[in-house]
């Protein structure tokens, strides 16, 4: 794992504080008007597939930090209200979980709180090239009605174009990119910018991710909510895959579908393929409606 800078050195507690510091200052706007927005929202018209919600509602934050505004509720949630229901698969950690039970722990080091992934922090930062790739999960409790499921916190991670994990593979061990935490918002939502994952032998593409009761559980034993993966389209791989840099992953792909995959093979992933838009050129958007 990667050594904390001195400067990065209080781990994810000091994270947490600074966070919870400018919620405070957040907090005196917060009241009953956000719910009462949500009940009055229309549906949305975007289209998907598999659970998956549109992105085109997606919360923005800044680049370091969780987002914690208080957004107007979108058609993106009110469509996942509507096909709440279906709890989020619970699929395996991996072996490359970086969460601390299976070797290294990322959650512990200060900078993991970030909306943006693509680089490593602490002593190095070396930047995952791929094609640009924006994740959008809209978090809902199942057991209180499907209400949004704000304060949850959520830890994503995913290989890089070639197939490769770090803090694990070969020549990564001192990286920690495409790795990282955030808060739901008051509407659940959460958003990630990232690289198109590449395809490796024996798995569909796929990105990883458990979901927390708060951002001060993300580090404590038994306190996760759900444990699952996002299964991506099979024609954005087909259109990233083509493209230079993910050649490994234009070999691998053809050799797994969804149905023959380990994780998702069981079901196809109808509830964890994403709702993917956008091209090579612009960058992707995926969005997923995950009932906890």
């Amino acid at each position: 794992m990667t050594t904390p800078h001195p400067n990065h050195d209080r781990g994810l507690e000091f994270d947490l504080a600074t966070l919870l510091s400018r919620r405070r200052t957040l907090g005196v706007f917060l009241g009953a008007g956000t719910a009462a927005a949500l009940a009055a929202c229309t549906p949305g018209t975007e289209s998907g597939s598999g659970g998956g919600g549109s992105a085109s509602g997606a919360v923005t934050g800044t680049a370091t930090e969780s987002s914690t505004a208080v957004a107007s509720p979108s058609s993106t949630v009110t469509r996942a209200l509507a096909e709440c229901g279906v709890e989020i698969p619970d699929e395996t950690l991996g072996p490359y979980p970086g969460d601390g039970s299976n070797g290294p722990n990322v959650l512990e080091a200060s900078g993991v709180v970030r909306r943006d992934i693509r680089s490593s922090f602490g002593t190095s930062t070396t930047k995952a090239d791929g094609v640009l790739l924006t994740v959008t999960l809209t978090l809902l409790d199942n057991a209180n009605g499907c209400s949004p499921l704000a304060g949850a916190a959520v830890y994503v991670w995913h290989c890089d174009r070639n197939g490769k994990y770090s803090l694990y593979d070969s020549g990564l061990k001192n990286e920690n990119y495409l790795r990282g935490v955030q808060e739901a918002d008051s509407n659940g939502q959460l958003t990630f910018s990232t690289i198109y994952p590449g395809a490796y032998s024996g798995r569909w593409p796929h990105i990883h991710f458990e979901v927390f009761e708060s951002m001060s559980n993300t580090s404590a034993a038994g306190r996760v909510l759900a444990v699952s993966q996002i299964a991506l389209t099979e024609k954005a791989c087909k259109e990233v895959y083509a493209t230079e840099g993910y050649e490994s992953s234009a070999q691998n792909f053809p050799k797994t579908s969804l149905t023959s995959d380990n994780v998702f093979g069981d079901d196809g992933g109808i509830y964890q393929l994403a709702t993917i838009s956008g091209s090579v050129a612009g960058g992707y958007t995926a969005a997923l409606n995950v009932t906890v």
